[in-house]
C-alpha cells in the first residue's frame, strides 16, 4: 500500500485527473480524491471534507485558477494549492504563485509533481511561514520585512559565480552574522573544506546537466553542509537549491531556503549510540532474548537465545511460532502473544521449549510490551529462563524428603513401640491421641504442615515415660504423692530426649508442654494461655478426651460425653477455646470415634 493522501481537483477532464493520480501512485502514494469543475463544488468540498492538497487546472470553461485561489483564500483553509495546466503563461504562473499557489506544472510533464508533494508535506511550517511573507508583501514592505526578521530558515541569493547577493536577517540566529555580514562572506569563508568540495560537487553536477539539456528545470537538490559560526562552532545546515531562471529557462541565479539540523543531527548520533550501546548489551546478556513485531514475527534476539536454541538469525527473523514448534505449543505461545499485546499485562509463566536438536527444557518465560514515543503497541519483548537443572534437583530434594519422612516415621514409630512395652495398659494411647488431635487441627483449618507435625508429637507424646519405673506405670492402685510426681516428670523427660534431634516441627516443645493449662495450672513450667505452643493446646485437647474415654489400671474407662463434658466445662479455662470446639463438633456433628 501507498501512502495515503487525501486530493481536491479543480480539472474539467476526468482524463486529466486520472492522470495525475496514476503519477502519484508510481511515486509512492495511494491518493484519494474528489474532482470539481466549478465554485460552489469547490466550495462545497473545501467545507465539507479535510484535504491534503488542491490540485487546480488553470483555465476551464467555467472556472480558473486564479478564482480558485481566491475561493481558497476567501475561505481561509490551509491547504497547499498547486496549478497543473496544459498551458500557462510565466507572467501568469508569477502571478499564481504571489496569489498563493504553491507550484505550478504543465500536464503531462509531472515528473517533480511527487518530489513538490513530498516538499510541502515535509515542510508545512515553513509554507506557512512563506505565505505569512507573501500577504506581509502583499501589504507593506514594513510587514514584510519583519516577517524575514522572524522567519526560522534562511533564504540565499547567488548568482552564477557563486556570491551572495542577498541572505535573510534570519541568518543572524543560525551562525551570529548580520545580514550584510554573511552577504559580503565568500563560500569559503561560509563552509568548511569538506562541505564546500561537496556543494562545488554539486555545483558542477547541475552544470553538466544543464550543459547537456538533460536538467530538469524544477529540481530542488538538498544539500547538508557543515558552516562557521561566528564564534567559530560549526552549524550543520540542510539547503534546498534550486535555479533561478531567466524566460529562456536558462540558469541566472541559485536560490537556497535553509534550516539549522544540528540539534536533529546530534539527537540522531545520540540514538544510534544508544542503540549501539543497547545491541552490545544484550549480546552479553547470558539470559535469552527476544523480541517480535505486532504480527508475531520474531524481529530479533541476542547471542544466548541462539545458543540456547541453536539456531541463527537468518533461520529465524521473519517466522513465527507456527514456523518453528510443535502445532500443540505454537497455537499455546499464539494465544498467549495475542493476549500480552491485547492487554498490554505483562506475563511469567513455565512452560517447555525444544532445541534444534530435540532436546526438551523446562523454562520460564517473561514477557511484556514495547511501544513507540506515543505509547502505540509496537511488540512484545520476552527472556527465556532455564530452570531444568533447577526442577530437577527440586526433583531430587522432594525424593530425599521423601525418604528422610519415611525413615523419621519409622523412629517414631520404634519410640512409640518402646513406650507401649513399658506402660501395656496404655497401649494405643499415644496413636489414638495422635489421631484425635490430627483431626481437631484439620477442623480448625491449619497448613498441613502443621497437622502433619501434630500428628508425629502426638505419636510420642508420652515418651518420657520411658524414665518411670514400669511398676508405677502399671500400679492398679491410687498413686502415691511421690509416684504421682515422678509421673510429672516424663514431659520434661521426654523434651530431654527430643531436644536435640532435628526436625521441621518443633517435637520437643509439644511434647514439654502437652500437660500445660490456659490458666497456668498445668506441669511441669505452669505455663498461660499463648505462652504455650498451639500444637501443644491441641494435643493437650485430645490427650485429656483420650485418656478419660480409655481404661486405666486405677479406673475404668469413662464414656466420650463424660470426657466432652469435661472439656467444655473448662473451655477457656483450662483448655484452648478453638480446639475444644472443633473437637466438640467432630464428636457431635461429624460422628468422630477414637480408634481401637
Amino acid at each position: 500500500m501507498g501512502k495515503p493522501l487525501r486530493l481536491l481537483i479543480v480539472e474539467d477532464s476526468e482524463d486529466d485527473a486520472l492522470l495525475t493520480i496514476l503519477a502519484l501512485k508510481k511515486g509512492g502514494y495511494d491518493p484519494v480524491y474528489e474532482r470539481v469543475e466549478d465554485a460552489v463544488t469547490m466550495r462545497k468540498a473545501l467545507l465539507e471534507k479535510p484535504w491534503d492538497f488542491l490540485l487546480c487546472d488553470y483555465q476551464m470553461p467555467q472556472f480558473n485558477g486564479l478564482v480558485a485561489i481566491a475561493l481558497l483564500n476567501e475561505i481561509g483553509i490551509d491547504i497547499p494549492l498547486i496549478i497543473v495546466s496544459g498551458a500557462i503563461g510565466e507572467e501568469m504562473a508569477v502571478e499564481c504563485m504571489r496569489l498563493g499557489a504553491r507550484d505550478f506544472f504543465i500536464k503531462g510533464k509531472l515528473t517533480r509533481l511527487v518530489s513538490a508533494i513530498e516538499r510541502e508535506l515535509k515542510n508545512k511550517d515553513s509554507r506557512l511561514q512563506r505565505k505569512r511573507i507573501e500577504e506581509a508583501l502583499w501589504e507593506s514592505e514594513e510587514k514584510y520585512r519583519w516577517m524575514l526578521d522572524n522567519m526560522a530558515d534562511v533564504i540565499t541569493l547567488m548568482d552564477m559565480n557563486l556570491r551572495f547577493t542577498y541572505v535573510s536577517p534570519s541568518i543572524i540566529r543560525m551562525r551570529g552574522y548580520t545580514a550584510e555580514e554573511a552577504t559580503a562572506q565568500t563560500l569559503e569563508q561560509v563552509m568548511t573544506p569538506e562541505s564546500l568540495q561537496i556543494s562545488a560537487e554539486v555545483f558542477e553536477e547541475e552544470m553538466r546537466l544543464e550543459a547537456s539539456g538533460t536538467a530538469d528545470p524544477d529540481r530542488v537538490r538538498i544539500v547538508v553542509v557543515e558552516q562557521y559560526r561566528k564564534d567559530g562552532s560549526i552549524v550543520l545546515m540542510e539547503n534546498h537549491l534550486s535555479f533561478m531562471r531567466d524566460e529562456a529557462k536558462k540558469p541566472v541565479g541559485i536560490i537556497s531556503v535553509s534550516h539549522d539540523i544540528t540539534e536533529r543531527k546530534r539527537a540522531e548520533e545520540e540514538i544510534k549510540q544508544r542503540e549501539v550501546f543497547l545491541n552490545t548489551l544484550l549480546r552479553s546478556i547470558p539470559i535469552p532474548i527476544f523480541y517480535k513485531d505486532r504480527d508475531g514475527r520474531y524481529a530479533g534476539f541476542n547471542r544466548a537465545y541462539e545458543n540456547f536454541f541453536g539456531t541463527t538469525k537468518e533461520k529465524l527473523i521473519g517466522k513465527t511460532v507456527f514456523d518453528i514448534s510443535p502445532p500443540e505449543l505454537a497455537k499455546i505461545y499464539h494465544a498467549k502473544d495475542n493476549d500480552l499485546l491485547e492487554s498490554g499485562v505483562e506475563q511469567e509463566y513455565e512452560s517447555q521449549v525444544k532445541n534444534t536438536l530435540g532436546v526438551i527444557r523446562d523454562v520460564i518465560f517473561n514477557k511484556a510490551v514495547f511501544t513507540d514515543s506515543k505509547g502505540t503497541v509496537n511488540g512484545l519483548i520476552g527472556t527465556i529462563l532455564d530452570i531444568t537443572e533447577r526442577k530437577q534437583a527440586e526433583e531430587k530434594l522432594k525424593d530425599t524428603l521423601e525418604s528422610l519422612r519415611k525413615s523419621f516415621g519409622t523412629i517414631i514409630q520404634v519410640m512409640v513401640s518402646a513406650v507401649e512395652v513399658r506402660d501395656p495398659y496404655t497401649a494405643g494411647h499415644q496413636i489414638r491421641s495422635a489421631d484425635l488431635a490430627r483431626a481437631i487441627a484439620t477442623e480448625m483449618g491449619l497448613p498441613q504442615e502443621k497437622i502433619d507435625g501434630i500428628r508425629m508429637a502426638g505419636s510420642i507424646h508420652d515418651i518420657g515415660k520411658l524414665s518411670i519405673p514400669a511398676e508405677i506405670l502399671s500400679k492398679p492402685g491410687k498413686l502415691s504423692a511421690i509416684e504421682f510426681s515422678l509421673i510429672k516428670e516424663h514431659p520434661l523427660k521426654g523434651y530431654e530426649m527430643l531436644e536435640d534431634v532435628e526436625s521441621p516441627w518443633p517435637l520437643a516443645e509439644i511434647v514439654y508442654q502437652h500437660h500445660e493449662r490456659i490458666d497456668g495450672s498445668g506441669y511441669p513450667r505452669n505455663l498461660k494461655g499463648d505462652e504455650i505452643l498451639l500444637e501443644a493446646r491441641i494435643m493437650a485437647v485430645a490427650d485429656v478426651v483420650e485418656s478419660m474415654a480409655s481404661h486405666r489400671p486405677y479406673r475404668p474407662a469413662h464414656a466420650i460425653n463424660a470426657a466432652l463434658e469435661e472439656i467444655e466445662k473448662n473451655k477457656e479455662t483450662l483448655y484452648d477455646a478453638n480446639a475444644v470446639d472443633a473437637c466438640l463438633r467432630l464428636f457431635r456433628e461429624k460422628g468422630f470415634q477414637l480408634g481401637k
